[in-house]
């Protein structure tokens, strides 16, 4: 029987796709560039090569936070300062949330019958922000971000120290729940625990990556873990 769930935050929770367009397109406008859709686009895919640099240990935090800006604009060839523009889109990206359908409500429920963690890689004062918007910390007994704890999903480093920091924890008793197969399943997978894949859009699998379970939405979370 599961009685400790360590719950993604971003595309499991949250919508994170949506808060990045609207964050990433006003603050491409304040510094004069139009987000039109071949930009949004072609940032939505530097921006994941970047962070699955940081999943591997290729690149740090800080590199991914503004590289991922300035090799925007070396394809555009606009010539603008990275640095301040990973600032304002980090303040535009923390003033808002958007829930996934039902995952508020499934948060809200899961809370009642489990002791939930949430466990994330997105930057500590952007999570900081989006997490008081929308209410979360209440859930949650202890909210693990990997800039705080120092080490990344799915690195074996970031869940050895967040079990260190929750009570009573039983590895047997626990299950990592996440949209990303390379950061929440391969995390999970490595720390020894039980993991479930949150896969809304029927994404084709990995075979060197396999979580124990597969649902669409955190909404069905409730339903798999009574029927264990």
């Amino acid at each position: 029987m599961i009685e400790f769930l360590l719950l993604d935050l971003d595309d499991t929770i949250l919508d994170f796709h949506k808060a990045e367009r609207i964050a990433v397109s006003k603050t491409f406008r304040e510094f004069g560039i139009e987000p039109t859709e071949a930009l949004l686009h072609r940032y939505h895919l530097i921006n994941k090569a970047c962070w699955e640099k940081l999943e591997r240990k290729e690149w740090t935090r800080e590199q991914v936070l503004v590289n991922r800006f300035q090799m925007v604009f070396d394809q555009v060839r606009v010539a603008r300062d990275p640095a301040e523009f990973a600032k304002s889109y980090e303040h535009n990206l923390s003033i808002g949330h958007y829930f996934l359908p039902g995952a508020e409500e499934a948060v809200a429920a899961l809370s009642k019958k489990y002791r939930l963690f949430l466990a994330s890689n997105g930057t500590a004062k952007v999570q900081a922000g989006r997490l008081t918007s929308a209410n979360l910390y209440r859930f949650f007994e202890t909210v693990f971000v990997s800039q705080e704890l120092g080490a990344n999903k799915p690195s074996i480093e970031f869940f050895e120290r967040a079990f260190a920091q929750i009570p009573g924890l039983d590895k047997e008793k626990t299950m990592m729940v996440g949209d990303s197969l390379t950061s929440d399943i391969l995390g999970g997978n490595r720390a020894g625990i039980l993991t479930c894949w949150v896969n809304p859009g029927h994404a084709p699998g990995n075979p060197e990556i396999v979580p124990d379970y597969e649902i669409e939405s955190i909404s069905q979370l409730e339903a798999l873990l009574e029927g264990l």
